[in-house]
């Protein structure tokens, strides 16, 4: 004897009730990603700087074929992610030059000009690299992540990160990010245009104990159109500063030089 004739609806209701818990845990899993990208974006910021106030010396070598190697020499006092101070120690002849960021806005202090000049975290510092390549490093903040794939590099299991810029003020468009998924370490970054074209691939590299954990300490800056043109940045001399707001001022920037 048959009993469907009483429950006219149930196998509808059934097929409802299992594609609203089918999207239920799609979302949660959605959820899980994009909880696991931002993570995996912040302990590796936290691998590459420290959190608090710090201090580190950059030595930066340019390279262009057929041209003499370009050598320059910056201090990086920095506070988080939102505030920073570049100083220009070699050459000699920009000594004296620095660039201050609060937030996303960027100004460079020169000797001879009474006013400050408000720069673009976009534009080219030297070689390979952009003024926001040291003043404002950090990816947390500035981009939304997303996981695109796992890939196996040397036995290591990696994250594909999308970084998508949260607007235009920051430095890249866009940035494909290769991350350790046992300890969080960068192992690589792609960044791109507003149009989506490669600018320039970069390379973490020489993992040593600096400031007080493991970072890498050298990065290698490729141009992505134009080869042969590489940058490589080598950190070292970092310490833990405690440095006050007021330090992050125009009006403290005449001073720090002066000291210095």
């Amino acid at each position: 004897m048959s009993f469907n004739f009483y429950l006219p609806g149930l196998r509808d209701s059934c097929r409802a009730l299992m594609t609203v818990a089918a999207i239920g845990l799609s979302a949660l899993a959605l959820a899980d990603d994009v909880e696991t990208a931002r993570n995996a974006v912040a302990r590796a910021d936290e691998v590459r700087f420290p959190r608090d106030g710090f201090q580190v010396q950059i030595n930066i070598e340019s390279s262009i074929p057929g041209e003499p190697m370009e050598e320059r020499k910056y201090r990086i006092l920095s506070k988080g992610n939102e505030n920073t101070i570049v100083q220009t120690l070699e050459p000699a002849t920009d000594r004296g030059q620095a660039m201050l960021m609060r937030g996303r806005d960027l100004w460079v202090f020169m000797p001879n000009i009474s006013q400050p000049v408000r720069l673009s975290l976009a534009q080219r510092l030297t070689g390979q690299v952009a003024n926001g390549d040291l003043a404002r490093a950090n990816f947390s903040g500035d981009y939304e992540p997303k996981i695109l794939r796992t890939e196996t590099i040397d036995g290591e299991k990696m994250y594909v990160l999308e970084l998508t810029a949260v607007d235009r003020g920051v430095t890249y468009a866009k940035v494909l990010y290769w991350v350790r998924q046992s300890n969080n370490w960068p192992h690589r970054a792609e960044f791109y245009s507003l149009s989506d074209r490669l600018l320039k691939v970069t390379r973490y590299e020489k993992f040593q104990n600096l400031g007080g954990r493991i970072r890498p300490t050298q990065l290698v800056m490729e141009d992505a159109l134009k080869k042969g043109e590489v940058s490589v940045l080598r950190y070292s001399q970092m310490a833990a500063k405690d440095l006050p707001d007021r330090v992050f001022t125009k009006q403290y920037m005449d001073k720090l030089n002066r000291v210095d």
